[in-house]
Parts: structure tokens; C-alpha cells; sequence
């Protein structure tokens, strides 16, 4: 992937992409954790890092247990982080509804896994300072994940 420079502030210091897998229950939460030690390791404030990581394993979760398959990818830059999920799965009819507290479309053997409380749009977007989405019925739902690395609301 190419970057174009724009400065330093613009410039992508780290980058990875994760496949992920709709229905695999077996290696859920293994990309966002992945991200989380790549954080740690490179010296990200906890906080930011705490942010990421439930913004991430939500993410991922929701193309585990909804979407056919999907791409998660963090880009780390000196003054943020943007993380983008895309999949290809059924899509959000009401993105109004589903990013409401405690709504869910999640079957009985989700539920019956500990998954569904209909927090993970939600807790995305509580965690981001930026939080972008959209979806198309049939094709499948975009997100876009950003945390400043300079402070919350900034």
C-alpha cells in the first residue's frame, strides 16, 4: 500500500491488516489482541491502548458473528490511530436502531455464548474520539475507528 506524505503528522508509522472470518468462533478476539501487544510493544499509552482493544475485539466480534468475512486494519501515525473494519456480510437494515444500548440481532446460540448484549456498536463508538459507519443491505458495513493519541475530544 502506498502512503502519500503529507508531513510528518501524516505519516504511517505502523500498519497491519487482519483477516477475519465470519462464523469462527474458534480464533475470535485473536486480531484485536494482536493489536493490543503490537501497541504495548511499541510504547502506546495503556489508556489508548485499553480504547483500541475494546473498539477492536468488538469489531471483530461483530464480523464473527454476523459477516461472511472481513479486513480489519490499524493505521498508528504520530498524532492518532485509525482503525477500519469492512466486511462482506448481510449489512445493517437501521443503523439508528443498531447502534442503540442493548438492541441485537443475535441468535440463541450467540446469546447462549455470552455474545448479543448489543453493546458492541456502542462500546465502539464510546471508546473512539471519531467513529464512522455505514452499511449497505446485501453487501456488507464499513467502519472507521479513530483515537487521538494526544487526548480524548480533541
Amino acid at each position: 500500500m502506498k502512503t502519500k506524505k503529507r508531513g510528518m503528522k501524516n505519516r504511517v508509522l505502523l500498519q497491519q491488516e487482519f483477516k477475519i472470518q465470519g462464523g469462527d468462533f474458534v480464533n475470535a478476539g485473536e486480531s484485536s489482541c494482536k493489536i493490543r501487544n503490537t501497541l504495548r510493544e511499541i510504547g502506546i499509552d495503556s489508556d489508548i491502548i485499553r480504547r483500541i482493544a475494546i473498539a477492536a475485539y468488538e469489531a471483530e466480534m461483530n464480523v464473527v458473528m454476523y459477516a461472511h468475512h472481513g479486513t480489519m486494519k490499524i493505521n498508528v501515525y504520530r498524532d492518532k490511530i485509525l482503525l477500519t473494519i469492512n466486511d462482506k456480510g448481510p449489512g445493517i437494515e437501521n443503523i439508528v436502531l443498531a447502534m442503540k444500548p442493548g438492541f441485537s440481532t443475535a441468535t440463541e446460540e450467540m446469546r447462549e455464548m455470552g455474545f448479543g448484549a448489543g453493546m458492541g456498536l456502542p462500546n465502539m463508538k464510546k471508546n473512539a474520539d471519531t467513529f464512522k459507519i455505514s452499511s449497505e443491505v446485501g453487501k456488507g458495513t464499513r467502519l472507521e475507528i479513530k483515537i487521538l493519541l494526544n487526548g480524548k475530544n480533541g
